[in-house]
């Protein structure tokens, strides 16, 4: 049962996935605004994420074919139905990073219970920030500590994190699970609401395997002739960082406005 969503025309590679949805598209114009406080955040972060995790559990997840009977089978024994479903048994390991990815990764978390065996579904906890020079610019990530349930040995790893902006984060945490970790996932799926140019790319070439799915590419900082441009056609022009490493136009630093701790 193929199932794609409608996604943006880009030229990024077919690791990226980045969809075309008017109604996540409004709440998270929304998320961004400067007038946007909590509660208000935490609902449409909840919103914005039940739905981006749903397409990636569609495309990515294994399914398998069943028989299940309705409330019409005991007065019509043939009323059977027959089709594919998500297979209940897929094993999940869902990434909490403190603390932009917290709120996400619960969201994802309790979504993927409802849905599968809870027996096959946990949540790993990691503790990480970013590292910058006396410039003030990134350069790079830091583990502080990392709570990790066990071996990841055929499991999808989904990492719900909202703001892609240089990638070095994910790139330090797939590097950790692949060298600290026991087990060979089945897949690794950054889970993001906005990517930039520069955080595909140091995915693509440090990470290579890692799937994105994301509502928005921001590249706000790029020429005019490169944003009249199909994303991804003059890759090595786009920009979407500022020199302190926040997205352009993005939504500001996620993480504090979630937490109301503006440090």
């Amino acid at each position: 049962m193929p199932h794609r969503p409608n996604e943006l025309e880009h030229r990024y590679g077919d690791h990226v996935h980045i969809l075309q949805d008017p109604l996540a598209n409004t709440l998270l114009a929304k998320l961004c605004s400067d007038d946007t406080q909590q509660p208000e955040v935490n609902r449409l972060v909840s919103a914005l994420y039940r739905d981006l995790v749903a397409t990636v559990i569609s495309n990515e997840l294994p399914s398998v074919n069943v028989e299940r009977s309705t409330r019409m089978t005991a007065q019509h024994p043939n009323a059977i139905w027959r089709g594919r479903i998500i297979d209940p048994a897929a094993r999940v390991a869902v990434v909490c990073v403190a603390r932009a990815g917290i709120f996400p990764s619960q969201v994802t978390y309790d979504f993927l219970n409802e849905l599968l065996d809870p027996k096959g579904v946990r949540q790993d906890h990691m503790l990480m920030n970013r590292v910058t020079d006396e410039a003030g610019h990134i350069a790079g990530a830091a583990i502080q500590g990392a709570k990790i349930g066990g071996s990841v040995e055929g499991t999808t790893l989904l990492v719900p994190d909202p703001m892609g902006a240089t990638g070095t984060t994910l790139v330090t945490l797939i590097d950790h699970y692949r060298k600290n970790v026991p087990g060979t996932p089945a897949s690794a799926i950054a889970v993001n609401l906005i990517i930039t140019p520069e955080y595909i790319r140091k995915i693509k070439e440090e990470s290579p395997g890692t799937l994105i799915y994301a509502y928005r590419v921001d590249r706000g900082l790029s020429e005019a002739d490169v944003l009249a441009s199909v994303p991804g056609e003059h890759w090595d022009r786009e920009r979407g960082l500022s020199d302190e490493g926040y997205i352009i136009p993005g939504g500001g630093g996620l993480g504090e406005v979630m937490n109301n701790a503006f440090v």
